[in-house]
């Protein structure tokens, strides 16, 4: 009998490798005896672009990083400065905002995965369903910060700006109805014998296995490790709140859809209690050496000249280094920066959870039919700027 190893390149420009990523795929007919991802066509300096901007010039570089994650990227920065900074508080409704707006981007990061993943596979009607929903947290985030899918509304020391009036009931019904809606998922999905087909027993990982490719977020839980930042290293008083970390047993490409589904529903539980909590009051601490005063203080030039050079010069931070990480919806994110005592950081590396996951790709493809490496790509949930960087 005849064999052949034909070399296929899958990707860069390919619908299925969401983004551009290249694959160098071994096949022996369409059994994957190897598979390499090819990075890199995406990089665009940004962690060396931040050595030469102000802190808060930095914000909207980091939102950019994954780019169905705005929120959660700049999070994690904002975090990691105020760290640096030394801030250890910040008023509570700016806190409460944060969790809000970090929980409802996890939620849109999820649908628009469904969305792509159960498209890749053949499924069209749940990418319907999928942005429909996630266009509604669009709409939140237009009518709060002007902008979709960038907020760029995190600020050392708070929040830019408060919710309009009504929001809060908005995003409250938001919350409420969702879990209801992910129904028409669960029908259309988790009993279909084609998508149980295509991805049990797909991509299956051990505990070990996680642990030893560094993989994290629904990747590492679907396996049943249980770990997520919010709960074993919480910030923002995720401490208070009462959520569960959804686990998988089998750990393959259906326990992490699974999960993700159940993740969505714990950000809503999340959400719901933000709001019951959330009281009146300031969105920004009061040190206007390092925050921005409030419009009202600035356009009476009261605070006109503090305003202008946080603008034009930013602020210094203390010399050190500072680590700080989130749980972000790929997994976890990480910023670490060292400062010399400047106005702009020294050093800025971010570790982000796309670019550790996709690794295993190599692992989970060998053996596999070659219509399993795109339920694979899916199931990783990769975005190649967060990849790249």
């Amino acid at each position: 009998m005849r064999k052949e190893i034909i070399k296929l390149n899958v990707g860069p420009q390919h619908p299925s490798t969401h983004g551009v990523l290249r694959l160098l795929v071994e096949l022996e007919g369409e059994v994957v005896v190897s598979c390499d991802p090819d990075i890199g066509y995406l990089h665009r300096g940004i962690e060396k672009l931040m050595e030469n901007r102000t802190y808060h010039r930095s914000i909207p570089l980091t939102e950019r990083v994954d780019y169905l994650a705005g929120a959660a990227n700049s999070l994690g920065y904002i975090l990691a400065v105020e760290r640096l900074l030394g801030i250890e508080e910040i008023p509570p409704r700016a806190r409460y905002i944060r969790v809000i707006v970090a929980e409802l981007t996890r939620i849109a990061s999820h649908l628009f995965w469904l969305a792509t993943h159960g498209h890749d596979l053949g499924a069209m009607t749940p990418l319907f369903y999928a942005l429909r929903d996630r266009e509604v947290i669009m709409d939140f985030f237009e009518k709060w910060a002007g902008k979709r899918l960038f907020p760029n509304m995190f600020r050392v020391g708070g929040v830019a700006k408060d919710f309009p009036d009504g929001m809060e009931q908005e995003i409250r019904k938001f919350a409420e109805e969702l879990p209801e809606k992910m129904k028409d998922y669960e029908t259309l999905l988790t009993k279909n014998p084609i998508w149980i087909n295509r991805t049990k027993g797909v991509g299956v990982l051990s505990i070990d296995e996680v642990l030893d490719w560094g993989l994290s977020g629904p990747m590492a839980r679907g396996s049943g490790l249980d770990f997520d930042i919010r709960k074993v290293d919480p910030y923002l008083g995720y401490d208070e709140f009462d959520f569960v970390v959804p686990l998988g047993k089998n750990g393959d490409t259906y326990d992490r859809y699974l999960i993700r589904l159940e993740e969505m529903r714990q950000s809503c539980r999340i959400i719901l209690q933000a709001l019951d909590r959330m009281p009146k009051g300031d969105i920004m601490i009061d040190d206007y050496k390092v925050a921005f005063p409030p419009k009202e203080k600035v356009v009476n030039g009261e605070y006109l000249i503090p305003h202008y050079l946080l603008v034009v010069k930013g602020f210094k931070t203390p010399k050190g280094e500072v680590f700080h990480h989130t749980e972000a919806p790929k997994g976890e994110l990480a910023f670490y920066i060292v400062s010399d005592g400047s106005e702009h950081p020294y050093r800025v590396k971010i570790r982000t959870p796309s670019f550790v996951n996709l690794q295993v790709i190599s692992k989970l493809a060998k053996g596999r039919l070659l219509s399993d490496l795109i339920a694979l790509i899916g199931t990783i949930d990769i975005v190649l700027a967060d990849v790249d960087r």
